[in-house]
């Protein structure tokens, strides 16, 4: 198929345009990092702790890309093996490499700061500054947030610009890495800060009835270290492989749907979100009226979001033509049909900054404190634990039809901005991504003030030098946190449903070409075009296979928190046993050991489900057909959807509902009704922490390997080259089930 695009002239002056944007984003984020740094860090005590803490995330985030170095190098190798040209099959590697490199960069650059900025949040509260408590915290996320788009645009700018019209081929590489490290990222960051903070809960809340934050608690700074790592570093990771991602399926299709424009226009739209992010982020104060720190983040979020709407538009009828007619490089499918470019542009973004914004004021209804979803769960622990986790569990569902249907009518919306044309149509669902994406660094700041402010109440409560009014500020601004961060994990969830979507039909347009290829007969290539057809058996099971792998992938990420909690939990309880002192204060805790247990439990549980994620489209690609491989896929998201909303919200309503409790509702700290908001938090800390935020990346990760496979998957169908196909299938399978026969065997060799 001859290629008819070009990337020449004005169009080219663009992309180095966008890429000098991409590099003002990252000078913002350095001038940020110097103010943060500048403030003050509080008092000796508090420093001290702070420090424990930062050696305790430096020394697993290093061990943790240690052992991902060699998933990295793997993978690296095993791209040159695919189909293709030699030129493209080099740069894809390349750019995975860097798409990797980047998204650890991002999550570490976020971790880094947030466990020195905890420590000044704190000190600020101390001096009864609740204002300037909220500005550190938010310019700490907004570091983490301009080194996000920053280096994802710098990415794709990079890419177009050397490849050309080239460049979806090599973006794939760029899209995968990126997805991969945040997939491990999150999986292994959440089962660390879950296990510890599991622990912590069950031990010395419960069975001690001391502090979450008390000193004599062992699991305190693995805690800690935990939320870093996890919340800080993993969703970094997570954002940015969306970011990745989704500029990835829509420059693919922009290339199929818009010719020329195609490659540039989904550019233009993230670097205009650079500017608004700078603007969101400078804006966020806390004013003397402002009832609580949410009411100064949204009012930032949705200024920040209006002047994106206003700036695309301008933007769009600026660059973008009347007519289709008035564009070169098209497709004679997308010559065909008769839309305005401008309008489907403009429609298409407006879709998504207004899915954002309708996230944002769903999630908060069903998590936020005050509101009657939380309400209920609180006033349900009257009752005991059995009736906290029922509320809980009933929010989860509700929300998640709820989220499910928001997100399939935005999908919807910008697919009927197509004209009835499917290429457009899906080019217009990849827009609504890039413009939910426009948001993306005040997102990330939204999501980066949780874990600052959660430890910094944790440094204050360890240290016992904030009190007062200074606490009330610190825990005012914890249960902020809690739903900023739900907040951020439900539009990482659209942001996937979107890039999934699109890069779903970057795959079937990836089987066309493929067959074209591979077969170059047009009454043989006739036989693909019902491929997808759902009363084809093999579909069928695709379909199933799809969704049961988002049930597998969660089962064995709460498992993983699960057994690593039980280990935590004998660790500290051995403390308290062979050392009375630690309960009367005269001796110190090993908090050591317990960050050293996390670490160890959480990347031996990093590789059964990687492994899942990578070998199942694999295997369902070269065993069942490319037909069966799309219904996997299109299961995978439809149930990933489902099932990462239930377990974030769940997770969300059930932590804030122990807030309301802990703030003096329903008896208050240290009643029975306490008791059961604990454990029906300690149920929800693997579901919104670490199951449901790893299913983002797990539905990209599938789609970019069933995206990177089609061309082989077609070529190996022929009759010539069916055995090697199911050989391949084979291998796949049995890795994928010696991965769970030793995930199995680990659950009961734990040694403790």
């Amino acid at each position: 198929m001859e290629n008819l695009v070009q990337v020449t002239g004005s169009n080219l002056t663009y992309v180095y345009v966008v890429l000098g944007i991409s590099l003002v984003a990252l000078a913002i984020a350095y001038a940020l990092r110097a103010q943060v740094l500048a403030a003050n860090e509080g008092t000796e005590k508090m420093q001290e702790i702070a420090a424990a803490v930062q050696e305790g995330a430096a020394a697993y985030l290093n061990r943790q890309f240690k052992t991902l170095s060699y998933f990295v190098g793997i993978v690296f190798f095993l791209l040159f093996a695919l189909p293709g040209e030699f030129e493209i099959r080099v740069g894809r590697s390349i750019f995975f490499l860097l798409g990797a490199v980047f998204s650890a960069a991002v999550g570490y650059n976020g971790m880094w700061l947030a466990v020195r900025a905890n420590v000044r949040v704190a000190e600020a509260a101390r001096q009864k500054s609740a204002a300037n408590a909220v500005k550190i915290a938010f310019r700490t996320g907004g570091v983490v947030g301009m080194t996000t788009v920053g280096l994802g645009l710098l990415g794709a700018s990079l890419v177009v610009a050397i490849y050309k019209e080239n460049a979806p081929a090599v973006l794939e590489g760029f899209g995968f890495g990126a997805a991969m490290l945040a997939m491990f990222m999150r999986v292994g960051g959440g089962i660390f800060t879950k296990a510890a903070d599991v622990g912590a809960d069950l031990v010395g809340k419960v069975e001690q009835g001391i502090p979450e934050d008390d000193p004599r608690n062992p699991a305190t700074i693995a805690d800690n270290v935990g939320d870093n790592v996890g919340d800080c570093a993993g969703m970094a990771a997570d954002l940015f492989e969306s970011y990745a991602v989704t500029l990835v399926a829509a420059l693919i299709l922009g290339k199929a749907g818009f010719g020329d424009a195609g490659l540039i226009f989904p550019l233009i739209v993230p670097a205009i979100g650079i500017v608004t992010a700078i603007i969101g982020i400078f804006i966020t104060r806390l004013r003397p009226t402002d009832k609580s720190a949410m009411q100064a983040i949204n009012r930032s979020f949705f200024l920040s979001a209006i002047i994106s709407a206003v700036l695309v538009a301008f933007a769009t009828y600026t660059y973008l033509p009347s007519s289709l007619m008035q564009m070169s490089g098209l497709t004679p499918e997308a010559a065909a049909v008769d839309v305005n470019p401008r309008i489907l542009a403009i429609g298409a973004v407006l879709i998504g900054i207004f899915l954002a914004a309708a996230i944002q004021l769903l999630t908060g209804f069903f998590t936020e404190v005050g509101k009657r979803p939380v309400n209920d769960v609180a006033a349900s622990s009257k009752t005991g634990a059995a009736t906290v986790i029922l509320a809980g569990i009933s929010v989860g569902f509700e929300s998640a039809v709820y989220s499910a249907l928001l997100i399939a009518a935005a999908v919807f919306g910008a697919f009927l901005l197509g004209g009835g044309s499917i290429v457009l149509s899906l080019f217009a669902v990849a827009l609504a991504g890039t413009g939910l994406l426009t948001t993306v660094g005040v997102i990330v700041a939204m999501d980066t003030f949780g874990p600052i402010s959660d430890n910094a109440q944790g440094i204050a409560e360890m240290s016992g030098d904030v009190k007062g009014e200074g606490a009330q500020i610190l825990t005012s601004l914890d249960a902020v946190g809690n739903t900023t961060k739900a907040i951020t994990k439900g539009i990482a969830i659209a942001t996937a449903v979107l890039a999934a979507t699109a890069l779903f039909g970057a795959f079937t347009d990836a089987i066309k070409e493929a067959v074209h290829k591979a077969v170059g007969d047009a009454e043989v290539a006739l036989q693909y075009q019902g491929i997808l057809d759902v009363a084809d058996p093999r579909n069928l099971v695709g379909l199933i296979i799809g969704a049961a792998v988002v049930f597998m992938f969660s089962g064995l990420a709460v498992n993983a928190v699960s057994r690593a909690a039980g280990a935590v939990v004998h660790e500290v309880r051995e403390q308290f046993r062979l050392h009375p002192g630690i309960m009367k204060g005269t001796e110190k805790p090993e908090y050591g050991r317990v960050v050293d247990i996390c670490t160890r439990d959480s990347l031996r549980e990093l590789v059964t489900p990687g492994l899942l994620a990578v070998m199942a489209p694999i295997a369902v690609g070269f065993g069942l057909g490319v037909g069966a491989l799309g219904a996997y896929l299109a299961g995978a998201i439809g149930t990933g959807t489902l099932m990462a909303v239930f377990l974030s919200n769940s997770g969300g309503a059930w932590d804030n509902a122990k807030k309301m409790v802990e703030d003096g509702h329903h008896g208050g700290k240290g009643t029975e009704a306490h008791a059961a908001t604990i454990v029906g938090d300690t149920v929800g800390d693997p579901f919104k922490d670490t199951a449901g935020p790893a299913i983002n990346p797990l539905i990209k990760v599938m789609n970019l390997v069933g995206l990177l496979i089609t061309p082989a998957i077609v070529s190996f169908a022929l009759p010539t080259q069916k055995s090697t196909s199911l050989f391949i299938a084979l291998a796949a399978t049995l890795v994928i089930i010696g991965a769970l026969i030793r995930n199995r065997r680990q659950s009961t060799t734990i040694d403790y």
